[in-house]
């Protein structure tokens, strides 16, 4: 196991970015930049020992700076949604960025975390990378100066683990994932639709246009979002469902059946003409799954060409508004209370 650390560009306002490259025994590889906390590419083996980049992302630093998708992204201080823009805290109104039809998506598209530069620390015992960031009180809205990191790993079992560490000096909502697009058979492969998909949860949030959750969980039972079992992802993300319909396929959070702070098998994917299995670990409440139905056309790395459904993102987070929804899970800590979960992508 190694970390090698290179030059990846300088931002507009003239700051030195760097790549840093997690490789293992194994043969599997992560590369992460210190501008967004971003997994930039994650190159994993298969049966036959065959290497591919299976995340969309970009050659150069200028792209993840516009990055309009998301790609690879630590998003926060909140992924996801949020109703009307705004949310209370102890009676205290705190208002956001309204970006995305009076709603806000994903903090802030110009100043959220996939948008600022981390400090970086190679961790030489654990073969990690740990990126930390402090956001200061009223950043972006919300309450509290936040000191936050991000630590991505290799583990021997060729997994990628991301761990998320935080405090704030006031009480705060904190609700941080990744928005990684995973294709199974190599970035530059074209349509998931193949793909089979595992999500182990008896429920779903029901959204609202605009995607807000009505704070009712539905049952999956008898529609298309039951994913108990694997399930062809082109079979029914067409389907003559109100929900689906709505956000153009599969673009929702489902309410896990695993213990909350517990990190388990939460979802799998298996790609059968490439021969990948990859399973998701998680110790919180909700995972989006979102099959990439407005991915923009677009050239991404070693000029391969992007498009609608061309990846998947399983994102493990809270539920989305839950602030807004008292009967959820809450994404709310107190002054001081740490602020930790874990995720994991793991290949076979």
């Amino acid at each position: 196991m190694s970390v090698c650390k290179k030059e990846f560009g300088m931002t507009k306002d003239g700051r030195q970015v760097y790549l840093y490259t997690i490789s293992s025994e194994n043969g599997m590889e992560a590369a992460v930049t210190d501008y967004g906390a971003i997994l930039v590419n994650l190159i994993v083996p298969d049966r036959q020992g065959v290497k591919k980049d299976l995340v969309l992302g970009y050659d150069n630093l200028s792209d993840y700076e516009e990055n309009s998708c998301f790609f690879g992204a630590t998003i926060g201080r909140n992924a996801n949604r949020i109703g009307g823009a705004s949310f209370q805290i102890d009676g205290v109104t705190y208002k956001l960025e309204a970006n995305e039809n009076g709603n806000n998506l994903h903090t802030d598209f110009y100043h959220g975390f996939h948008k600022v530069l981390w400090k970086a620390e190679i961790l030489e015992e654990e073969q990690a990378v740990k990126f930390s960031y402090v956001s200061p009180d009223g950043e972006n809205g919300f309450p509290g100066t936040l000191h936050i990191s991000v630590t991505y790993a290799l583990l021997p079992d060729m997994g990628l683990q991301i761990t998320y560490d935080g405090v704030s000096d006031k009480k705060t909502m904190i609700n941080v994932t990744n928005h990684s697009y995973f294709n199974l058979g190599g970035h530059d492969t074209g349509s998931i639709c193949d793909e089979k998909i595992e999500i182990y949860a008896d429920g779903f949030t029901e959204i609202l246009p605009g995607a807000i959750p009505t704070g009712k969980i539905l049952p999956v039972e008898g529609t298309p979002m039951d994913l108990r079992t694997a399930k062809r992802i082109g079979d029914a993300i067409d389907a003559d469902d109100s929900q689906l319909v709505m956000v153009q396929g599969y673009d929702h959070n489902w309410a896990l059946n695993t213990v909350y702070g517990k990190v388990e098998k939460i979802a799998q994917v298996e790609d059968e003409k490439a021969g990948r299995v990859m399973e998701v670990w998680s110790d919180l409440p909700g995972v989006q799954f979102y099959a990439g139905n407005c991915i923009t056309p677009q050239t991404g790395k070693e000029g391969a060409h992007y498009g609608k459904r061309c990846a998947l993102c399983l994102e493990t987070q809270y539920f989305p508004d839950s602030i807004n929804h008292p009967d959820f899970i809450q994404p709310v800590f107190e002054a001081g209370q740490p602020y930790h979960t874990t995720t994991i992508y793991k290949f076979r």
